[in-house]
């Protein structure tokens, strides 16, 4: 595989990593260990489909690259083959080898793209393809995995509205404390032992219907490990679907873990650059930062909102989920805020503010 480099900024003279920079090459030596060990034992390169999205001309491909084992003739997992996010659910999906800097081939619009998977085998990158608006499938691959096929969702060119919605606390009532979650989303594998927010997909729903062909995405500070277990339980429980967009787990080059805070905001500037004239309904709830970065979003891009809706947690889920701002953000007052415990009174305020028909 090909080998990772640190980078000096004098030529000629090997960089001294940082503290911070040496955990992050001590990561990437466990992972190379580990890649080379399950490779021995026949273990093969997995690329996991996820949902992707974007424009008649350009689309944001996603997935990751795994390490599994070739599943026997006439076992579960084969009979599974066209469904490969299923063989890394759950704990399989923290223990499976990511497979680094490796090509990732895919094939849109009868043309190939070679793209690259970064790091920790996760692939996030635009294409420049045409395809028509609505859903349309794309064919992921590396070189030595088979083909597996990936939907994409193509927004219409006339969609001028959007959904952005957090998903812990937001879409699904927890109730754990933070540091609890990853473990939650992960071993609780039964998407009944999960707690739909009263209200919530039904809310969305109206409003996508409401607003044909506005795309929705779930943007959360949740692990790509936890994909697969998060589109069953949105799946199961009728919310609209959509592309996920998480982050990755292990130290960077330049601090011991990703910023989640910093994942959204940078997410939430890149859909209003990929998407300026759409403006987005962002839901979120009080527990985490949603406020903080939705008024800071919107101050910067007040064009591309068209409201925000923040889901006031229950004093118990409050405390579990570390407190609220003691003096919320609401943004520039031009832009309608809302807040209820529910979806149902979420939708009524925005009823009133003419974003949508409530019954």
């Amino acid at each position: 595989m090909p080998g990772r480099s640190w980078q000096s900024g004098v030529v000629g003279i090997p960089a001294t990593p940082t503290p911070l920079q040496g955990w992050a090459r001590l990561d990437d030596l466990v992972h190379d260990v580990r890649e080379r060990f399950a490779r021995r034992r026949g273990q093969l390169p997995t690329v996991i489909p996820y949902t992707g999205f974007g424009t008649t001309t350009r689309i944001r491909v996603l997935c990751r690259v795994l390490l599994t084992k070739t599943p026997r003739p006439g076992s579960r997992d084969a009979r599974l083959m066209l469904r490969r996010e299923e063989r890394v659910r759950g704990w399989r999906s923290f223990t499976s080898v990511p497979v680094g800097d490796v090509d990732v081939v895919v094939t849109a619009g009868g043309s190939e793209h070679v793209v690259r998977a970064d790091r920790g085998g996760v692939v996030d990158v635009g294409v420049d393809v045409a395809l028509e608006p609505g859903w349309n499938t794309i064919t992921l691959r590396t070189e030595h995995s088979e083909p597996v096929d990936a939907p994409v969702y193509v927004v219409p060119p006339d969609a001028r509205f959007g959904v952005v919605c957090d998903i812990d606390d937001t879409v699904m009532v927890t109730a754990l404390p933070r540091p609890f979650l990853a473990f939650w989303n992960t071993f609780v594998l039964d998407v009944h032992a999960r707690t739909p927010t009263p209200g919530m997909a039904v809310f969305l729903d109206h409003f996508v219907q409401q607003h044909p062909g506005a795309p929705v995405i779930y943007l959360s500070t949740g692990a790509w490990n936890v994909a697969p277990t998060l589109n069953r339980f949105l799946g199961r429980n009728l919310y609209p679907q959509g592309p996920l967009l998480l982050t990755d787990w292990g130290p960077t080059h330049d601090r011991f873990f990703r910023n989640g805070r910093e994942h959204k905001e940078q997410n939430l500037r890149r859909l209003a650059a990929e998407f300026p004239d759409i403006r987005w309904l962002l839901v979120g709830d009080d527990g985490q930062h949603d406020e903080e970065i939705y008024a800071g979003f919107a101050r910067e891009h007040p064009e591309n909102v068209a409201a925000v809706a923040i889901r006031r947690l229950s004093p118990a889920e409050a405390v579990l989920a570390g407190g609220r701002a003691n003096t919320p953000d609401t943004g520039p007052a031009e832009i309608p805020w809302v807040s209820a415990p529910d979806g149902a009174g979420l939708a009524e305020q925005l009823g009133r503010a003419g974003l949508i028909r409530t019954p």
